[in-house]
């Protein structure tokens, strides 16, 4: 698919290109409810003044980098095939579309106009938009991620900080799908703090997150239970691993299936 026919159906699948950041709708363009205001939608002028940056948080250098520099220090090749879940505007996605043979990088996201903000600014601008195809990117509320590509590595960051329990089982069992036996999938959380009151909100370097609400925390036996409750993934607690705000690192390594 061309790029400008993916844009133009995205345009056709919903008003999102009119929304207001602010406005997020109760429902994402495929049916079903909204669990946080992640989805909030931008319109072409929005793009255009870089708010896409600000909408997933800002830090968008440090961060971009930051992840970057952590996957190719645990081994991420050129000829790895890498999916970014939660991958936005390419904040991180920028670096991997350079780093990794064209074609390489794949990325799946709940808010299609994000999407559209990495193909119609962030590539461009990168001298990237020829390393990336359209249709490596997916706009999806249910972590559908099968692109007919076997992954050795995928990443959420800044993903599961905003995903209730069973949202969070629901993506590793997807993504469990497509990652290879031996492939790692590594994901960011807040940390709950195991000495507090279940009830009690913990305050973390930049911001307070809650146990039923977003911004979530959780304990790593949380995030071990959900992955093995729904698929082979064996949980490894990397912990804290430099995020300016605080979130530390687990990672899930995708076993054989019996």
């Amino acid at each position: 698919m061309r790029r400008d026919d993916w844009l133009r159906a995205a345009r056709k699948r919903g008003r999102w290109a009119r929304r207001r950041i602010s406005g997020a709708p109760a429902q994402t363009p495929d049916g079903h409810r909204r669990v946080n205001r992640y989805g909030g939608r931008l319109t072409d002028e929005q793009i255009s003044a870089g708010r896409h940056r600000e909408s997933v948080g800002g830090a968008w250098d440090e961060i971009g980098r930051l992840q970057h520099g952590y996957l190719l220090a645990t081994g991420l090749k050129p000829s790895s095939y890498l999916l970014d879940v939660g991958c936005g505007a390419l904040r991180g996605g920028v670096h991997f579309v350079r780093y990794l043979e064209p074609g390489h990088y794949y990325g799946i996201d709940v808010n299609e106009s994000l999407l559209r903000a990495a193909l119609v600014k962030e590539l461009p601008e990168a001298g990237l938009a020829d390393r990336l195809p359209p249709e490596n990117l997916r706009a999806t509320s249910r972590f559908e991620c099968d692109f007919g590509v076997r992954f050795d590595t995928a990443l959420a960051v800044s993903v599961f900080t905003h995903l209730p329990l069973n949202h969070i089982r629901l993506c590793l069992f997807q993504v469990a799908k497509v990652v290879a036996p031996g492939g790692r999938f590594f994901a960011t959380y807040f940390p709950a703090d195991p000495g507090r009151a279940f009830d009690r909100p913990v305050r973390q370097k930049a911001t307070r997150t809650f146990p039923e609400r977003d911004p979530y925390h959780y304990l790593p036996s949380d995030l071990a239970w959900a992955a093995t409750s729904v698929a082979r993934w064996e949980p490894k607690q990397v912990g804290d691993w430099g995020h300016p705000r605080g979130q530390h690192m687990i990672e899930f390594v995708r076993l054989p299936d019996d």
